[in-house]
């Protein structure tokens, strides 16, 4: 099998087939996670919102997903309380809307949000102030406290992919463009064109080849069916960072944007709060999603709405826009919607007539269900297959947490107790390796970026174990300093070329190419901010 691909869905289906015994390869035209999978709300979730479509099976899915997820990477998916605000006037609020989020909150529970430990509860106002102390208080009624889950999207990603290839034997390649399909005498799919940057082109033969390219599925598709009409409807989302003294928070908070059916999320995300997400059609460039003014303003006014300390576009640190691969086919009981926020998170898996087979739709929290479901749909043509062991198969970094317990418990270790949790929290057991980087070179336990958590280590980790390729790969899906601290990060980028020099073979004029090529890059990851960053507004 070939996946073409190399987002949560493609990484999924990686693992799903070489655990299941098939030999398996996954190319990615740029690196793992750059696109959708990077660019997520970061949330492991049953989707509280689904139920308002009646999506009840859909829920009930993503709230099994979640516990596995939670089983099979707890040193990357965590545990996430999350308030729910209940605002009013004169301390009385419209019970109609209280007891449509108690019956919302019942199900949720009985569908599955109960295997996670705790079920919901009602607060009172002084309970959701002291996790949320700039709510308004002269709007807080009470408040309703859930529970889901989540987690860093590009690691998990990473993790999915590194588990599919060292210990299944699988092999993945980023950087590698998928330029044509290949075919037989009787016009079957029997392999791709791979074009590797720098490189010259290679044939992959395969008696399956895998679609799982998000958002660029109608691209894979044209490829493989002549007149191929359009299958996917993208959605933007975007999101804003700000430091955690701007918007202080314990744990998440779900905002109802007034007038327009839909909520904004707070996340607390170490020393920074993100915000988010817009739900908007998309009919631009898929490859440079950017964040506009009107986003930028759509998201500041929801949250100010709700606080009494508001933020403003000084206060944004960071900023990324991705796009949702949502189907764009009407289901059968209702017709297309004109808001992608209406849009089912459903997935599909569609075996063209060449044998193309492309897995579309679906979201991060249910890509192993989408691979398994992908996997499925070869028996016809691969006979046979060995049942499915993703539902419990530990993902990289899942064990050896013990060992790496005891080894961070060394007197005289060169991180503190917060140092160690940081890298028990990113790469779990394999953090016994960046422990060994530091044993060979002090010198790396040096901040990465001022104002962040990331070591100079990490850096050197990310090129010489996990296929970082660029000052991109590293600064934001390695780690996510360009996602919290873009300024600093981008003044960081010359030390960190230096850094990844000597392990990529970088003389200077490639080390001033990546340090020119990551400038662009964040610019083009602000959008708009990144205007007023030039202009000073």
């Amino acid at each position: 099998m070939l996946v073409v691909g190399g987002g949560v869905t493609g990484a999924g289906v990686l693992l799903e087939a070489a655990s299941r015994g098939l030999r398996a390869a996954l190319v990615e035209k740029d690196d793992f996670a750059s696109g959708t999978s990077s660019k997520s709300s970061k949330l492991v979730h049953g989707g509280l919102r689904y139920l308002q479509q009646k999506e009840f099976a859909l829920v009930r899915e993503n709230l099994l997903e979640r516990q596995r997820l939670l089983g099979n990477a707890p040193h990357l998916v965590e545990r996430l309380p999350f308030l729910i605000p209940l605002f009013g006037s004169g301390g009385m609020v419209d019970q109609a809307v209280v007891r449509a989020y108690r019956i919302a909150l019942v199900i949720y529970d009985l569908a599955g949000g109960w295997r996670i430990g705790k079920r919901h509860r009602k607060i009172d106002a002084e309970e959701f102030a002291a996790h949320l102390p700039t709510v308004r208080r002269d709007r807080l009624v009470a408040g309703f406290l859930y529970y889901d889950a989540h987690a860093d999207d590009a690691r998990l990603t990473l993790a999915i992919a590194r588990t599919a290839v060292l210990s299944h034997g699988a092999v993945a390649v980023n950087h590698a463009r998928v330029v044509g399909l290949e075919r037989g005498e009787q016009g079957n799919i029997t392999g791709a064109l791979v074009q590797p940057t720098g490189g010259p082109t290679i044939t992959v033969r395969a008696k399956v080849v895998v679609n799982a390219t998000g958002v660029w599925a109608d691209e894979v598709m044209a490829m493989g069916e002549t007149g191929h009409t359009g299958t996917i409807r993208p959605a933007k989302g975007i999101h804003l960072t700000v430091r955690r003294e701007s918007l202080p928070c314990d744990v998440a908070a779900v905002v109802p944007v007034a007038g327009d059916r839909r909520s904004i999320f707070i996340v607390p995300w170490g020393s920074h709060t993100y915000i988010g997400t817009t739900d908007t059609d998309y009919r631009g460039d898929v490859d440079r999603p950017e964040v506009s003014d009107e986003d930028v303003d759509y998201v500041i006014a929801a949250v100010n709405a709700a606080v009494s300390k508001p933020i403003g576009r000084e206060d944004i640190t960071g900023a990324w826009a991705g796009l949702r691969p949502l189907l764009a086919a009407a289901s059968k009981r209702k017709a297309p919607s004109a808001r992608t926020a209406d849009l089912s998170r459903r997935h599909q898996v569609i075996v063209s007539a060449s044998g193309l087979v492309t897995v579309t739709g679906g979201k991060l929290t249910t890509y192993r269900k989408m691979a398994e479901d992908t996997v499925d749909a070869l028996a016809p043509r691969l006979g046979r297959l060995q049942p499915s062991p993703t539902k419990r198969l530990r993902l990289r970094g899942a064990d050896g947490l013990a060992s790496f317990d005891r080894l961070a418990a060394t007197p005289g270790g060169p991180l503190d107790r917060d140092g160690l949790e940081h890298l028990r929290r990113r790469y779990g057991g394999e953090a016994r390796a960046v422990l060994g980087l530091l044993a060979e070179q002090p010198a790396l336990a040096a901040p990465l970026v001022e104002g962040l958590d990331y070591l100079a280590a990490e850096a050197v980790y990310a090129a010489r174990y996990e296929m970082a390729q660029s000052l991109e790969d590293v600064l934001a899906r390695r780690t996510r300093a360009v996602l919290l601290e873009a300024e600093a990060t981008l003044r960081a980028a010359p030390a960190v070329a230096e850094l990844l020099a000597p392990e990529l073979g970088w003389d200077e004029a490639k080390k001033a190419a990546e340090v020119t090529s990551f400038a662009r890059f964040v610019e083009e990851q602000l959008g708009a901010l990144s205007t007023e960053r030039e202009t000073g507004r």
